[in-house]
């Protein structure tokens, strides 16, 4: 890599768009994969992808796929910004002498993005995954083979007031502004760090085998070192390391949204921690159950990726600073 100064302010810029084009795109997909992983054996609510989507538009109207976006969009700019430019920034201190990184200093380099970026993701996880759950609570207190035999499961009173949680006609559905202030009034701030260990067991992983996957693959499109890939060959590139990365950890995904989910359903287990919760799904419901949702989360992750590595690649923060033109495709 060039020893050439990175224009950090220009980097956190393209991260910011990268993220939002990114996840415009895909989070429909994103609510049916925390749906789908908070599903326990016997209370299924969704058969698949597309039942999931179909039933959220059906009860929930059009934009009840998009439930849990706006704290996504409003936390993604920081969240995919710091993640990219971490990247580049550790990759840059990382290299010597303008000489290629070996893939263990990408893989340094990636783990070191993932680490920075769980300052901004566990907090955003947590009150994202709130509201995408609540459609799937309330269609499980609708369904009569579940409520007639079971009563609710204790629920955290941070969502007691939630129309997801207790079946009241006067009950309506809080925002993610008021969970997280009751968070930070019952629990303080680690109320919104529930889920960090997790978090991290996730993103750091993710981020060591997509970011070299990615370099390398995106490499194979530069007709020279100094070029710059063609803008499809890196949104193929992001889709595959994306995608790749995304099924790799996705054990720890499941982990991460059961730990992370404040409100639970009929007979619908608590857990105390990481190990606690690994041991009960592995008791409960298996070796499969660690790959719930790993299909929507490949494909939320495949073009999320891809979308944002070409928005960070073509350059629009260095072409907003006036650092350089604005090139869509390569020269």
């Amino acid at each position: 890599m060039s020893q050439q100064q990175i224009s950090l302010p220009a980097k956190l810029i393209n991260g910011g768009i990268a993220g939002i084009v990114g996840v415009t795109c895909v989070f429909p997909i994103d609510l049916a994969k925390t749906r789908l992983q908070n599903q326990r054996q016997g209370q299924q609510v969704y058969k698949n992808l597309m039942d999931c989507l179909i039933k959220t538009v059906r009860s929930e109207g059009y934009f009840g796929m998009y439930r849990g976006a706006a704290v996504n969009l409003t936390l993604v700019t920081p969240e995919k910004a710091i993640k990219l430019a971490a990247n580049d920034f550790f990759r840059h201190h990382l290299a010597k002498d303008g000489k290629g990184l070996t893939v263990f200093k990408e893989m340094l380099a990636g783990c070191g993005a993932g680490m920075c970026q769980v300052v901004i993701t566990t907090p955003m996880e947590m009150l994202k995954i709130q509201l995408q759950d609540a459609g799937r609570l309330a269609a499980q207190q609708r369904m009569p083979g579940i409520l007639a035999s079971n009563k609710l499961a204790p629920t955290n009173a941070v969502l007691s007031r939630s129309y997801n949680v207790v079946p009241s006609p006067s009950a309506r559905a809080v925002s993610a502004t008021q969970i997280a202030k009751d968070l930070l009034h019952t629990e303080g701030i680690q109320g919104l760090y529930k889920g960090l260990g997790a978090t991290l067991m996730r993103d750091v992983p993710f981020s060591i085998v997509y970011f070299p996957l990615f370099a390398n693959l995106n490499r194979l499109g530069k007709r020279s070192e100094d070029d710059m890939a063609p803008f499809y060959w890196s949104f193929m590139s992001g889709c595959v390391a994306g995608s790749t990365a995304a099924v790799a950890v996705n054990p720890c995904d499941v982990v991460k949204t059961r730990l992370q989910s404040l409100s639970k359903g009929a007979n619908e287990e608590t857990y105390s921690g990481v190990l606690d919760c690994v041991s009960k799904i592995m008791k409960r419901e298996g070796p499969s159950a660690f790959l719930k949702g790993a299909g929507c989360r490949a494909l939320v992750i495949a073009p999320l990726f891809g979308i944002a590595q070409v928005m960070y690649l073509v350059g629009v923060g260095e072409f907003i600073m006036g650092q350089s033109p604005f090139n869509l495709l390569s020269p």
